[in-house]
């Protein structure tokens, strides 16, 4: 007992912290309402980590059990805290209305949660029978939300932990057990799951639901809750993609990986360099022939599969034409002219680039931001003789087709370099290796 009240006074000095918290919870619409599982990546600070789709994420500027408060200083008062098993919990009503009381343990698992209807004013109810332990209390309603932690010093070996939950005035508003019971099926557990987090950090969530997962950026100021808009993207190999809407158009937010058009014929995979050359008829390979490069970076297409009236993308989808290439680019960068031959835009290089570590960091200058979570690789490509494209490291550039032809030799393309910010938007060889992107029919 001295050594569980010792660990735990010892944790009370590491998690005294306060700080303002964001609550995101996720939901799901389209194709699917339910969520399996969300990616949390923290584009500014090359963080990441997953969750369940039922859980909620705490953005705090510092992890552990916090303290959270209402903008006008209302504060949730515990005490005594530690306590031994019996306390009491004052808090502000800013309105009347449905409070949610929640309970969690250390691991972030729930073992308490009772909704009640409450007038605005002071609160004040009272627990008792919580195990030793420490806990995070919540108090949730329109218009607030309040977080403090709970520790327990004390033991109860054949005694289920108990609330009663009283308001002010002492009338008595319901007694609640806690304990196994509410562990039976782990799968409708809720867990609250903290991530450090500094005002303006840019948020890249993927919700995945089945096959079906959904791209959604956030720079948060406030909790809310993020819906992911599920739509089939699934090619003739059975390859599902996740998909990002930007402006008005909705993108695959990966490169294409399918080895057959949609009629399930295959696409040749040409990887001697004398006979990718004399190609005219569709063909894919992976950079180097390396499966590796493919796996992750997609494979690489002449312009002669992109054009077979097979289709290449999957059903409903198509692969982006000039004039929807110009539309991206002007929606994120207003410098960028439409009519331009190679580089343009001061930003949109920056923008459409994957961050954090990637191929794209041989300048501190151009590496990329992925603003927008189009998130741009630097894949290289394949020339028109069947060569590869040279740079250190292989740090080159990335390179997308459009749907569009120039001539009967030369079609519109979409280039991202190393080392400049800016899109180049020129007509290549049909024979050359690009990667592509699909995006969805009107």
């Amino acid at each position: 007992m001295k050594t569980t009240a010792f660990s735990i006074l010892m944790v009370i000095a590491v998690l005294n912290s306060y700080t303002q918290n964001y609550r995101i919870i996720f939901a799901g619409t389209g194709a699917s309402t339910s969520i399996d599982s969300v990616k949390i990546e923290n584009l500014s600070q090359c963080t990441s980590m997953s969750l369940g789709g039922s859980d909620t994420l705490i953005l705090a500027s510092s992890v552990g059990i916090n303290e959270e408060s209402h903008p006008n200083d209302y504060r949730l008062n515990i005490y005594p805290n530690p306590s031994s098993g019996y306390c009491s919990a004052e808090f502000e009503a800013n309105s009347s209305g449905n409070v949610s009381i929640l309970l969690y343990d250390i691991s972030g698992k729930m073992v308490l949660q009772k909704k009640e209807f409450i007038n605005e004013g002071p609160q004040m109810f009272v627990m008792h029978g919580i195990h030793a332990g420490v806990y995070n209390l919540n108090i949730e309603s329109t218009g607030y939300l309040y977080t403090a932690k709970l520790i327990s010093t004390a033991s109860f070996p054949d005694q289920p932990a108990a609330v009663n939950i009283e308001p002010s005035g002492g009338t008595k508003m319901g007694h609640y057990l806690l304990g196994p019971t509410t562990l039976k099926d782990s799968r409708k557990i809720k867990s609250l799951i903290y991530m450090q987090y500094n005002a303006g950090d840019t948020l890249k969530l993927t919700g995945k639901s089945g096959i079906y997962r959904t791209v959604s950026m956030l720079i948060p100021n406030q909790s809310q809750t993020v819906t992911f808009n599920f739509v089939q993207c699934t090619d003739a190999d059975s390859n599902h993609y996740a998909v990002i809407q930007i402006g008005s158009q909705l993108w695959m937010q990966e490169n294409l990986k399918t080895t057959k058009y949609r009629d399930g014929s295959d696409i040749p995979n040409v990887t001697d360099s004398a006979a990718w050359g004399n190609l005219s008829t569709g063909a894919w390979c992976d950079y180097h022939n390396l499966p590796s490069e493919g796996e992750y970076y997609g494979h690489l297409y002449n312009f002669y599969a992109v054009a077979d009236t097979r289709n290449i993308c999957p059903l409903g989808w198509h692969v982006a034409s000039n004039h929807e290439w110009n539309v991206i680019e002007k929606f994120l960068d207003p410098t960028v002219d439409t009519n331009a031959l190679g580089g343009t835009g001061h930003l949109i290089g920056r923008i459409l680039k994957k961050g954090c570590v990637t191929r794209w960091e041989y300048m501190d200058s151009t590496y990329g931001l992925n603003a927008v979570g189009f998130t741009a690789l630097c894949t290289n490509y394949r020339t028109a003789t069947g060569s590869w494209s040279l740079a250190p490291d292989n740090n080159h550039d990335g390179s997308f087709w459009t749907a569009t032809s120039h001539d009967a030799n030369s079609a519109w393309f979409r280039s991202l370099r190393w080392c400049y910010n800016d899109i180049y938007s020129l007509f290549s060889y049909k024979r050359g290796g690009s990667s592509v992107r699909c995006i969805k029919d009107n």
